[in-house]
């Protein structure tokens, strides 16, 4: 177990929050000569929650179990609290098992879960409302370029700004592809309803968290009353299947969005896809585009994988083996052992974080 922290390449900032850091905790597991690797991002204390409780759960627990290791890691999360760094902590630990699994098998994680689809679409994610207007078109415009269908940028930080800003983007893009706006649930209600019909004139098709992720009247009023064709969604903070049901019940989204890192790991993906899929309703993954990979290559009803620019460029810098990216979309190679991949841990070194738990 370690934990990272890694520099943006430039100040960042969203609707609600601004960083200028990433951390990653990976997390090791080995059985019969194998080991599995997987990751969440999250705060460094998610490492110490694998390190205690989670790291006894699993000592001498059979390697094929993954659905009674996830079982078992929830239940010793009881009393000290599973939405949050805990889920977190067990979605690194999860990705970790299927690794392992499908390793131990001779076989790869997409293959182990069964293929759905051959490549899983992506779409450029960035555009973040503390970049000038000039490197907003320049990475909007260089997605497109790489043959991404779809593209999103930020707002919500200035929201007179936010027309201009949009109209910016698509003159930089051109007509062709699809334009995305993230709020980070930072308008009002009424704000996201007026702004949602000035987006609208330049071809926005997709409205993310326009107003909080905990308003589930004010997403549905959104979803009701937004423009023809504009998607509204959300659930990147979602943690577990009662979440999840809870914004599906309340008709709140077009597409509910599931982040692995989040919601515990692969297993806790599958099971929310599942209740999604019951609901008629098409899932995204949020972020970690490389993480993500296989698990939505297995899944049938999903729209897209965001290709998060920090995420994408840390995982090209901590992992060889990524999944190709080819025509706007990610390609596993299903003849790689689990995810394929392998941590190149002398580039990653210079950026581990000293905790007392790490191993």
């Amino acid at each position: 177990m370690s934990a990272y922290r890694i520099p943006t390449d430039a100040p960042e900032a969203d609707g609600t929050i601004a960083w200028d850091a990433t951390t990653l905790v990976l997390v090791q597991v080995s059985a019969g000569g194998y080991t599995g690797l997987g990751w969440t991002y999250a705060h460094a204390a998610a490492g110490a929650v694998i390190a205690d409780p989670l790291r006894d759960v699993l000592l001498n627990h059979d390697a094929d179990d993954i659905a009674g290791a996830w079982h078992a890691m929830n239940r010793s999360l009881r009393n000290v609290g599973r939405p949050g760094v805990g889920l977190m902590a067990i979605a690194a630990v999860d990705v970790a098992l299927w690794d392992l699994k499908a390793r131990l098998h001779g076989t790869s994680v997409v293959r182990l879960m069964g293929r759905a689809r051959e490549a899983v679409p992506v779409y450029g994610s960035g555009g973040f409302t503390s970049y000038p207007v000039e490197r907003l078109q320049e990475q909007l415009a260089g997605w497109a370029e790489q043959g991404m269908a779809r593209v999103k940028m930020k707002v919500g930080t200035h929201p007179h700004d936010d027309p201009a800003r949009v109209r910016a983007a698509r003159e930089a893009i051109g007509t062709a592809p699809a334009l995305m706006v993230d709020g980070n649930g930072a308008y009002a209600r009424k704000q996201a309803l007026a702004l949602a019909e000035r987006y609208a004139h330049e071809g926005v098709d997709w409205f993310e968290e326009p107003v909080s992720s905990d308003d589930l009247e004010g997403l549905r009023l959104l979803r009701d009353r937004a423009p023809a064709g504009m998607a509204i969604a959300a659930g990147e903070y979602g943690w577990d299947t009662w979440y999840f049901r809870r914004m599906l019940d309340a008709g709140a989204v077009d597409v509910l969005q599931v982040d692995g890192t989040r919601c515990g790991g692969f297993t806790g993906f599958l099971h929310t896809a599942a209740l999604a899929h019951g609901f008629g309703i098409p899932v995204s993954a949020h972020c970690a585009p490389h993480l993500h990979a296989h698990v939505c290559s297995a899944v049938g009803h999903l729209e897209h994988v965001e290709y998060f620019h920090d995420h994408a460029r840390i995982e090209s810098m901590f992992f060889d083996g990524l999944p190709a990216l080819r025509d706007g979309a990610l390609v596993v190679d299903a003849d790689a052992p689990g995810l394929g991949l392998t941590l190149k841990a002398s580039d990653a070194r210079r950026y581990r974080v000293e905790e007392g738990w790490q191993t």
